[in-house]
């Protein structure tokens, strides 16, 4: 017979374990999670699912948009060698304020987003070896979600992206809207 110390250990214990076996399980069921309403984060514990150059094939093209009272385009580059490459501009006032080189490339059977931001001046943000990294969480019909960064083709002239752009710690998503300039 349990005493009411022991009873009381074991009731803790066996709930300790049974909130990590929901979690686990919740883990395996949905290998994302959701902070904000268009980007996705990997669990620790989960692997990036398995996609290929291919399958993102959609971004190639010319787009601009508008953005924080100025002028933004994003330039995708064909599949070739299993990447994509990408440049962004952000002007404003007729003046560049920054630029981003982006690469998408396969790994591991799956895909990563890197970029690197650059000054009007192409002076580095990143110091020389290093860039921001984003692993693929989800993969749907015309849209992928990698770490805090989701592209969304919502018609063959729109292109949606969603970054969770962390300032001082403090996190927000924020959305560009891009069409695709045809000459």
């Amino acid at each position: 017979m349990l005493n009411n110390k022991q009873l009381r250990l074991f009731i803790s214990l066996s709930t300790l374990f049974l909130c990590s076996l929901t979690a686990s399980l919740h883990g395996v069921a949905n290998p994302e999670k959701q902070q904000f309403p268009n980007t996705l984060t990997l669990q620790a514990h989960m692997t990036p699912p398995t996609a290929t150059i291919a399958d993102v094939s959609w971004m190639a093209g010319y787009w601009q948009g508008e953005k924080w009272g100025g002028q933004t385009e994003e330039i995708w580059s064909a599949p070739l060698a299993g990447s994509m490459m990408a440049s962004f501009k952000f002007a404003n006032n007729q003046q560049v304020k920054f630029y981003e080189l982006l690469t998408l490339f396969e790994q591991d059977g799956s895909l990563v987003l890197r970029l690197k931001h650059f000054s009007a001046d192409l002076t580095g943000w990143e110091e020389k070896d290093q860039f921001m990294e984003f692993k693929l969480v989800k993969l749907g019909d015309n849209e992928v979600f990698f770490e805090g960064y989701t592209y969304r083709l919502v018609s063959p002239d729109e292109l949606h992206v969603f970054v969770v752009i962390d300032d001082k710690g403090t996190k927000t998503e924020t959305k560009f809207v891009f069409k695709r300039k045809t000459n």
